[in-house]
């Protein structure tokens, strides 16, 4: 399955997972809303179906997206709706430093290895945070909702079983 990841190039360079990712070869990061792959399945927290391994076949021939830039300055989200599958992530804890023990405000790697882990690529998944020294903690925090969230069958059994973690 390839990963893309679009750069907004807003954060700093030694912090940015996505950056790190890259460099690994564990991802494809494009500059462009443009060079993005239409059909992919894209990790959208304004989408209105959770994420689930139902999404597996798509990503897999097209590819998962996760966008690494400000909220903030999200509004041209909505022109990539239209030519891929936009997705959410549910409900999890963020184990980055930076973010650590939030809900919901996951790193670019976090984002990804979650994705990942619901599509049933739980190795590959581990793969990603491997180069973190908190990767294995992001796995610990969310253990029984990121099971629970694999073992659903679609988008509404997701959000199902979200509703059990939701504090």
């Amino acid at each position: 399955m390839q990963l893309v990841v679009y750069s907004a190039r807003e954060c700093d360079p030694k912090k940015c997972t996505a950056v790190r990712l890259r460099r690994a070869g564990k991802i494809r990061m494009v500059y462009r809303p443009g060079n993005l792959p239409t059909g992919a399945v894209l990790l959208d927290p304004f989408a209105q179906r959770a994420l689930s391994k139902a999404d597996a076949a798509i990503a897999e021939k097209h590819g998962l997206v996760a966008l690494d830039c400000s909220w903030k300055k999200i509004q041209w989200i909505g022109e990539l709706r239209a030519r891929m599958v936009p997705r959410s992530l549910p409900y999890l804890v963020a184990a980055n430093p930076t973010y650590y023990g939030r809900p919901t405000t996951l790193s670019t790697a976090e984002a990804l290895a979650a994705a990942l882990f619901i599509l049933g690529n739980r190795e590959r998944a581990k793969e990603i945070l491997a180069g973190f020294k908190w990767g294995s903690t992001f796995f610990d925090l969310n253990h029984d909702p990121l099971e629970a969230y694999a073992g659903a069958k679609d988008s509404a059994e997701v959000i199902a079983a979200q509703s059990g973690f939701l504090p």
